[in-house]
């Protein structure tokens, strides 16, 4: 049988291939259940080995540890079924992700591309391995390829657009990067992507209230069963910190950001860097890091992925745990040595000396943070992430640096900020700090506890604990 795209796929029947077209539009706007949706193909024809390929990326695209051995057991099945050349590029791709071999994985898929430029799932398989390794200039042109196959009215268009767009924002193309994401959204107003590729041009841009605006205007459309809410869900909140906004920023922590105390990576990740900013803007945030700190517990220390160790690391400084702070540097540590591929690349290049930055900070070590985190700063992107969320580590060190009396660094450092977003209040607060470290820093009676996880903080938001 024939896809949605008219491309071939083994071992499909007509039941299967619905549910898998199911599950395939699940993913692109990160809605509902694709996983089950998936479930539902190979229950129809356990012989579907898009299926099985399906699978095994929606357990590695997440950065999970607990995902590796279920993608495994898919490659396994899946290459004992009969398969296209196109479908034994995708298992040659996601054997190559499970040795650790993070680009490769991504060529290997933009091969696949290069001769079935219309397979949407080797697009965002690739499209997000970009984004893991950091790889700006493909997060854009993987999807430039592409484009010209594609019509408007093909189901999964609006992907491809929300996609293009992010990829012009990584490199700096703001406006074209907002013309596609609003089109994405227009087209497919669930599609969560399209929403976040313009949230980004609009903190790159320092348009803070723009980006309330976008976001918080029809939060309902994006944010409902969505995978990827809590991420939007997090611009929201830095949009509202660059106000000085410390309390909205809380409730929304409180709410939609942790208040399911989600244990997936991809949570955690935004719950840490956006508590880790609230500590560096000196706000009491509670007992708030204990309970993230709990989640991250069984997830680190796996060195599978330095980016979400290194969140992992802040918890554990911001709690505290001297214990887990040492179990993580030494998996890092490992992982630099003796691990394999772009795994070991993403430790050795800058999550270990990131990590131990961050615990320096946390030591109150500024010097030592300073030391680790300036080599940093030309290559940061090498091991993932998104410029907003790498911004946590020029921001530690600014901090670092007017916190340990640096001040010409200090002063050097924020009037670098300033000259890219000069509107902005939180960079203008750094170069009144820059002269004077006790300005402008939250007063704690301005600063409240975590509402109890019964209530919600934000009652009109969805996603808000019940």
């Amino acid at each position: 049988m024939r896809d949605y795209a008219d491309l071939a796929t083994t071992g499909a029947t007509a039941d299967s291939l619905a549910a898998f077209e199911q599950a395939s539009h699940e993913l692109r706007c990160y809605i509902d259940d694709p996983v089950a949706s998936v479930e539902h193909a190979l229950a129809a024809s356990p012989a579907m080995t898009m299926a099985h390929v399906l699978k095994a990326w929606l357990h590695l695209l997440g950065t999970e540890p607990a995902g590796l051995p279920i993608a495994r057991d898919c490659l396994r099945v899946a290459e004992a079924l009969p398969a296209n050349e196109r479908e034994r590029g995708h298992l040659r791709a996601i054997g190559l992700l499970l040795e650790g071999r993070w680009r490769a994985a991504a060529r290997t898929l933009e091969d696949i591309n290069a001769d079935y430029p219309r397979d949407a799932l080797a697009l965002q398989a690739g499209h997000l391995l970009d984004f893991f390794t950091g790889d700006a200039r493909m997060l854009r042109d993987r999807i430039a390829r592409a484009l010209p196959a594609w019509g408007a009215s093909q189901p999964g268009h609006h992907a491809l657009l929300g996609m293009y767009a992010f990829g012009l924002e990584e490199c700096g193309q703001y406006a074209q990067a907002e013309r596609h994401g609003r089109l994405s959204v227009e087209r497919q107003p669930r599609d969560g992507w399209g929403w976040h590729a313009v949230a980004h041009v609009m903190e790159m841009q320092g348009r803070t209230e723009d980006g309330i605006a976008w976001l918080g205007t029809d939060a309902e459309l994006w944010s409902r069963d969505s995978a990827f809410a809590v991420h939007n869900w997090w611009h929201l909140a830095l949009f509202h910190l660059e106000l000085d906004r410390i309390d909205e920023a809380l409730d929304l922590f409180d709410g939609p950001i942790d208040g399911r105390r989600s244990a997936l990576a991809m949570d955690l990740i935004d719950a840490t860097s956006l508590l880790w900013r609230l500590h560096l803007r000196g706000a009491d945030v509670g007992e708030r890091w204990e309970t993230v700190a709990d989640r991250w517990a069984p997830l680190a220390g796996a060195g599978h992925y330095a980016f979400n160790e290194l969140h992992a690391m802040m918890a554990f400084v911001g709690s505290g745990r001297g214990k887990a702070q040492r179990a993580v540097l030494e998996s890092l540590e490992t992982a630099a040595a003796t691990g394999t591929g772009d795994t070991a690349a993403f430790a050795r290049e800058v999550g270990l000396d990131a990590a131990r930055a961050m615990q320096a900070f946390g030591e109150a070590r500024h010097a030592d943070a300073i030391s680790l985190l300036r080599p940093l700063r030309g290559h940061a992107q090498r091991f993932g992430g998104s410029h907003a969320q790498r911004d946590l580590l020029d921001l530690t060190l600014l901090e670092a640096a007017i916190r340990g009396g640096y001040r010409t660094l200090a002063a050097a450092l924020a009037a670098e900020r300033a000259a890219q977003r000069p509107e902005s209040p939180l960079n203008r607060l750094f170069l009144v700090r820059t002269a004077d470290p006790t300005q402008g820093l939250p007063q704690p009676c301005a600063v409240r506890r975590r509402r109890p996880a019964t209530l919600s903080p934000l009652i009109n938001i969805p996603g808000s604990p019940p």
